[in-house]
């Protein structure tokens, strides 16, 4: 008897030592989560898109965590409620303010993510808002851009078309207003309402620095499927919103210009931004552009590979990292898990251990309402990577 109670005495030590272990095991391994007093239900939710992101099926119910209701004079309660990020997060951050171009057409709720993700007080952020948009996508837009002193709508909109000199000309009016601002941003990241971030603001600026000035457009010589695209005129159809091609053929390109093709998607230091409105080949380019095909992977691409430009690289090629995209026609990433629009992946929550070792800063497409998980799990992994990279004192819960 008296050996049973030694036991029993010399065990409770040991199992009360093993159940802390594993408490603070579980707890440090989402420290961040239980330093910014989040809630069971975040901490649940994380530990289920942990599962995801190693491929692991888990389930688990997702609900938009966002608060979407706000009142025009009820800003600082919407910022606080949504844990808007309020203040640099570093000093590094502070001194490389960045500029944004938002080309936006629908599905608020998706926006208002993606915005979230890469808003910072010391950046500058231009959104453009198709002419074509309901009149509800754009009040919800103007409300949220109201509670930010940082944040605009572009002064000029276009009915954007898919592969029209339209989108292109959107970019170009918010650079535009951009170039006119006050805030002495380092460069220009353009982005539509399907992006999102996969680094946060800090890394997205070391990723930048990394190119010593230089403007990111990845691209190269057209391959053949390209060429018919500057060869023949082109006709943006708005009623039916498409492009057709005519059998009018091009004249060459202004000023002996060699055309490239590239990614819409680039990263534009302020010298070359002001370059476009200044120098007559940017001006000439554009116009002989605007009965092209996709003109936005031709224009940014050529110019940039033109040695006397401002941050040029007559070198350059696909490097750059901007942009993580699932091609239907590449067999390098894994597959979908979502579903295909145009060919590109919409990425279902089967996507994430792809999406999390993935090099570029940003992602291209989401929807929140199709596949919620994919969006909720980066964005826990995003704002909990910033929070530790952060050198300030948070002083009240910014993750979720």
């Amino acid at each position: 008897m008296m050996r049973s109670l030694v036991r029993i005495v010399f065990l409770i030590p040991i199992l009360s030592v093993t159940l802390l272990l594993i408490y603070y095991n579980s707890v440090l391994k989402w420290k961040g989560i239980h330093r910014y007093n989040i809630t069971e239900e975040r901490f649940v939710l994380a530990e289920a898109c942990d599962a995801f992101t190693q491929g692991k099926e888990r389930s688990f119910v997702f609900e938009d965590t966002l608060a979407i209701s706000f009142e025009r004079d009820n800003c600082r309660e919407y910022i606080r409620q949504n844990h808007y990020i309020t203040s640099p997060l570093s000093e590094e951050e502070a001194d490389f303010p960045l500029a944004y171009i938002m080309v936006v057409h629908k599905d608020f709720h998706m926006f208002e993510r993606m915005f979230r993700a890469v808003y910072m007080p010391q950046n500058i952020y231009c959104i453009h808002v198709d002419e074509k948009a309901k009149s509800n996508f754009l009040h919800s837009v103007e409300r949220m851009a109201e509670c930010f002193p940082n944040v605009f709508l572009a002064s000029r909109t276009e009915p954007v078309v898919y592969a029209g000199i339209s989108r292109l000309l959107a970019d170009i009016n918010c650079i535009k207003d951009l170039v006119k601002s006050e805030v002495q941003w380092k460069y220009v990241i353009n982005t539509c309402g399907q992006d999102f971030p996969l680094k946060t603001n800090k890394e997205i600026i070391q990723h930048l620095k990394r190119f010593n000035g230089k403007n990111v457009t990845p691209g190269v010589l057209p391959p053949n499927h390209a060429i018919p695209r500057t060869k023949y005129v082109h006709r943006e159809d708005l009623v039916h919103s498409l492009v057709l091609r005519t059998t009018l053929v091009k004249p060459p390109p202004p000023h002996n210009i060699t055309i490239y093709f590239g990614t819409a998607y680039v990263a534009l230091t302020r010298q070359f931004a002001k370059f476009i409105f200044e120098d007559q080949r940017a001006i000439d380019l554009l116009t002989w552009s605007k009965d092209t095909y996709s003109p936005d992977e031709h224009y940014w691409v050529t110019l940039n590979r033109i040695a006397d430009v401002p941050g040029s690289m007559p070198n350059g090629m696909w490097e750059g990292d901007l942009r993580a995209i699932k091609w239907s026609d590449m067999k390098d990433h894994g597959g979908c898990h979502g579903h295909y629009i145009r060919d590109i992946c919409i990425y279902g929550k089967g996507d994430l251990p792809w999406l999390v070792n993935s090099k570029s800063i940003f992602a291209n497409k989401f929807e929140i309402k199709a596949y919620p998980p994919t969006l909720e799990c980066l964005e826990i992994r995003l704002r909990e990577r910033a929070l530790n990279q952060s050198e300030i004192t948070v002083q009240h819960d910014w993750y979720l």
